[in-house]
């Protein structure tokens, strides 16, 4: 497998382990694929969730973990998802939810298992575009909680994405880049003349 998913801090699956095993939060979770669902709900496949405030015209600038988020499987799918945050005191559970993200986020990590060359998957979140990509890094043994994406990375665009960027298609960073940036950046306004 090509992917190489790097291992959540043991505190941040303990704190998603204690939810699932709590009745109370389970049954304030607004997530009803959770709540009715049969048989064990395990926490699998930890990605780290990266946010990218800014995007410059000289390109990505760093990105900051906001937390990881835990696919919660039922059965032969994901139900739901657990997100942790970073508290100073250390990882905290964060909530439960479910939605688009979920089955678009399990759809591009099967895709992405396809691919020859060996990825790190994280997520990136783009806020100032309401958008959420699998990013494929291609430095396996980086920090996975550290770093921004490279030229030569993917970004796998999850759906529901930005009207003109295709959901599930793979972009180069580089490629995908310079559209995002266009789109970022807020236009100036057409002043009148007289």
């Amino acid at each position: 497998m090509p992917l190489h998913v790097p291992p959540a801090p043991a505190p941040a699956l303990r704190t998603v382990l204690t939810a699932l095993g709590s009745p109370s939060a389970l049954r304030e979770a607004r997530t009803p694929s959770l709540r009715n669902a049969q048989g064990p709900a395990t926490p699998e496949l930890p990605l780290p969730v990266h946010v990218l405030d800014r995007i410059t015209a000289e390109g990505a600038s760093a990105t900051r973990l906001t937390g990881w988020r835990f696919l919660i499987r039922c059965g032969d799918h994901a139900v739901a998802a657990a997100e942790t945050m970073l508290t100073p005191d250390g990882w905290a559970f964060s909530h439960f939810f479910e939605g688009p993200y979920v089955s678009s986020t399990e759809r591009a990590l099967r895709q992405a298992e396809s691919v020859p060359q060996p990825y790190q998957p994280r997520l990136l979140s783009l806020p100032s575009l309401y958008m959420l990509t699998l990013w494929l890094h291609g430095d396996c043994t980086a920090d996975a909680g550290t770093g921004h994406p490279a030229p030569g990375d993917l970004l796998v665009p999850l759906a529901p994405a930005p009207p003109g960027i295709a959901a599930h298609s793979p972009y180069r960073v580089a490629d995908l880049l310079p559209v995002l940036t266009s789109r970022a950046t807020p236009s100036r306004l057409l002043r009148p003349t007289a």
